[in-house]
C-alpha cells in the first residue's frame, strides 16, 4: 500500500483543475507518485553527499530535478518558519497559508539598504591601558560583571557568559626586582651593582614574566633619553643581557626592541656633551644588531633584509649626518663580509668622493665635522679591510693542500698531480689487505716501485721441483695486479680532475680578489695593506 493517500491525489487534481477524477484512478496514481518522490529524494541525497553536507536543502532537490529532466521548482526561500494549516474536511491534509500580495504595495515599498562591502578595519583596544570610547569598543558597563555573579541573559533569551579581561599579575618579588633594575639603569649605571644586575638578567631563569615590562621600559627610555649617553648605553647593555638569557623566550618582543636598538645605531645625536663617546655606543649597538640577526634570522626571514635596507638608506642619504653614516657603516660591517662586499663596496668610490672634502682642512674649517669625517673614513677602511682579509684567507689552505703542489710563474700554472703519492699509499694498503700467499710474492720495497708497474708471477724452477716454486694460487696474481693498476689509474684520474677543479676555482677567486684588492688600494692607498698578512699578500706581489 502506498504512503500517498488517494485523498492527496484528489486534492492535487482539484488544484490543477481536474474535478472529476475517479477513485480508481487516484488509487492507481498513488504508487507511481510515491515512486517518483522516492527517486527524486534519492538523487537529492546524492547531491547533498557530493556537496560534503549532512543537511538536505532545497538546492539539492532542484539538482535532483535537473538530473531527471524535470523542470525545477522556482521561487524564493522564506526567512521564517512556514505556517501550515489543516484543510477543512481532511484529517491529515495540511497546506501553507500563502498571503495575497498586491503588486502596487511591492512597487511603492522603499528599497532596502545596500549591504556593506566586506572589509577589515583596525582600531585601538587600549592605549597605555586606557580603552578609548569608540563605537568598535564595548562600553565598560556592558563588560562589567553582574552584581550577583550569575550569568546574565539578553533580550532574546539566550544566556551570555561574559569573560572579563585577564589581568597580568606579578608577584611582589618580581615587582621589586623590576623596580630595582630600572632604578639602577636610570640612576646608577656606572656602579658595580649594575654590573651584577646585568649578570642576573643574563642568567636568572624566572624573569620571563618581566620581558614585556622591560621591553616597554627600554622603548620608552630610548624615546625620551636620546640626550643622555650613559642611559642609552645602559639600556643597550640591558638588551644584550636579556638576549643572552637562555631561559627567556624573547622572540615575540623583537618587533618592539628593534626600533630602539636601531635608533641607538643611526640616530643623529646620541648624548648632549662633547665628551660623550657616542662612537663606542654605536659600535656596541652594531654588534648587538648582528647578534640578533644571527640568532633570530632563521626564524624571521625578513629581519636582516629589512635591517640592511634601513642601514643602506641611512648611508646613501646625503641629508643624513656623518654620525648617522658611521652607525650605518658599522651596522653593515657587523653583519658580515658578504654584506659589505655586496652592499657597501659598490657604493664606496662615489661615497669617498663626497667624503674627501669633509676631511681636508682647506675645505672644511669645522673641526668637529672633520673629526666625524675621519671617523667615517676609518669605519669604511676597517669594513673594506675585513672584507678583503676574509676574501683572501681561504687561499693558503687551498694552495697548501696536501694532495697537490702549485708552482706559479709568469707564463702558466704548473701542477704536480698527487697520483704518484696516493697510488703508493693505496698500493701499500692493498698489499697489506691481500692474503698471505699473495703477500709472499710481493714482498719488497713497495714504496720504491713505479706507479704503473705490474707484478709478474715468479716462474717455477727448471728442475721441476714444485716445492721450490710458488703455490698454485699465485697463478691468479697477474689478474689482481692488473685490476689494481687500473683502479689506481682511475682513482688517480679522478683526483687529478678534483685538483684541477680546485685550482681553477682558486684561480678565479684569485683574479676577482686581485681586482678587488687593486681597487681598494686605489681608494685607500697603503692603509689597506695592513689588513693583509704576508702569505696572502704574496699572491699578488
Amino acid at each position: 500500500m502506498s504512503i500517498v493517500a488517494k485523498e492527496t491525489i484528489e486534492v492535487i487534481a482539484q488544484s490543477i483543475g481536474i474535478s472529476n477524477l475517479s477513485e480508481d484512478v487516484a488509487l492507481t496514481l498513488a504508487p507511481d507518485v510515491e515512486f517518483r518522490m522516492r527517486q527524486i529524494m534519492q538523487e537529492a541525497i546524492k547531491c547533498m553527499r557530493h556537496s560534503k553536507r549532512t543537511t538536505l536543502t532545497t538546492d539539492d532537490v532542484d539538482g535532483a530535478l535537473n538530473l531527471t529532466n524535470v523542470e525545477p521548482i522556482y521561487g524564493f526561500a522564506s526567512g521564517g518558519a512556514l505556517q501550515f494549516k489543516r484543510a477543512i474536511g481532511h484529517r491529515d491534509l495540511f497546506y501553507v497559508d500563502d498571503k495575497d500580495i498586491d503588486f502596487k504595495d511591492v512597487i511603492e515599498a522603499p528599497l532596502p539598504k545596500a549591504p556593506l562591502d566586506t572589509a577589515v578595519i583596525c582600531h585601538w583596544l587600549a592605549i597605555e591601558g586606557v580603552q578609548p570610547a569608540i563605537p568598535e569598543n564595548a562600553p565598560l558597563e556592558v563588560i562589567a560583571p553582574p552584581s550577583d555573579g550569575k550569568i546574565i541573559e539578553q533580550n532574546d533569551g539566550f544566556p551570555v557568559d561574559i569573560k572579563l579581561p585577564v589581568k597580568h599579575v606579578l608577584s611582589r618579588e618580581l615587582q621589586l626586582y623590576f623596580d630595582k633594575i630600572t632604578d639602577l639603569t636610570v640612576r646608577r649605571s656606572d656602579s658595580a651593582l649594575f654590573k651584577e644586575a646585568l649578570v642576573s638578567l643574563a642568567t636568572d631563569s624566572g624573569l620571563h614574566p618581566l620581558v614585556p615590562y622591560f621591553t616597554y621600559f627600554i622603548a620608552d627610555e630610548v624615546a625620551r633619553g636620546l640626550n643622555d649617553y650613559s642611559l642609552l648605553f645602559a639600556l643597550m647593555r640591558v638588551v644584550w643581557s636579556l638576549l643572552q638569557n637562555p631561559h627567556i623566550h624573547i622572540e615575540p618582543y623583537l618587533h618592539q626592541l628593534m626600533p630602539s636598538v636601531v635608533t641607538c645605531l643611526v640616530a643623529r645625536k646620541l648624548g648632549n656633551r662633547f665628551a660623550d663617546n657616542h662612537w663606542e655606543l654605536r659600535d656596541f649597538t652594531a654588534n648587538l644588531v648582528a647578534s640578533i640577526c644571527k640568532r633570530f634570522g632563521h626564524v624571521y626571514n625578513s629581519l636582516q633584509t629589512r635591517l640592511t635596507k634601513t642601514l643602506l638608506n641611512a648611508l646613501l642619504d646625503p641629508k643624513r649626518s656623518l654620525t648617522q653614516h658611521y652607525g650605518a657603516i658599522q651596522g653593515l660591517a657587523a653583519l658580515g663580509p658578504n654584506v659589505v662586499r655586496l652592499l657597501l663596496l659598490p657604493n664606496l668610490k662615489p661615497y669617498l668622493h663626497l667624503l674627501e672634502p669633509e676631511m681636508l682642512l682647506e675645505k672644511q674649517k669645522n673641526e668637529m665635522k672633520r673629526h666625524e669625517a675621519w671617523h667615517v673614513y676609518g669605519a669604511l677602511l676597517c669594513a673594506a679591510g675585513q672584507c678583503i682579509y676574509d676574501r683572501l684567507k681561504i687561499f693558503p689552505a687551498l694552495m697548501s693542500h696536501p694532495a697537490c703542489a702549485v708552482l706559479r710563474n709568469n707564463d702558466k700554472v704548473v701542477t704536480k698531480g698527487p697520483e704518484k703519492y696516493q697510488d703508493k699509499r693505496k698500493a701499500s694498503m692493498e698489499h697489506m689487505e691481500q692474503p698471505p700467499p699473495k703477500k709472499i710474492a710481493t714482498d719488497g720495497p713497495v714504496d720504491e716501485m713505479p706507479v704503473h708497474m705490474q707484478v709478474e708471477p715468479t716462474a717455477p724452477a727448471p728442475s721441476g721441483d714444485s716445492k721450490t716454486g710458488l703455490p698454485s694460487s699465485s697463478e691468479h696474481l697477474p689478474n689482481y695486479s692488473e685490476a689494481g693498476s687500473r683502479n689506481r689509474k682511475d682513482k688517480g684520474d679522478n683526483q687529478a680532475l678534483k685538483t684541477s677543479a680546485i685550482l681553477s676555482q682558486v684561480w678565479k677567486d684569485d683574479l676577482n680578489s686581485g681586482h678587488l684588492l687593486v681597487s681598494l688600494f686605489e681608494l685607500f692607498g697603503e692603509s689597506i695593506l695592513s689588513f693583509i698578512p704576508s702569505p696572502e699578500m704574496s699572491l699578488f706581489l
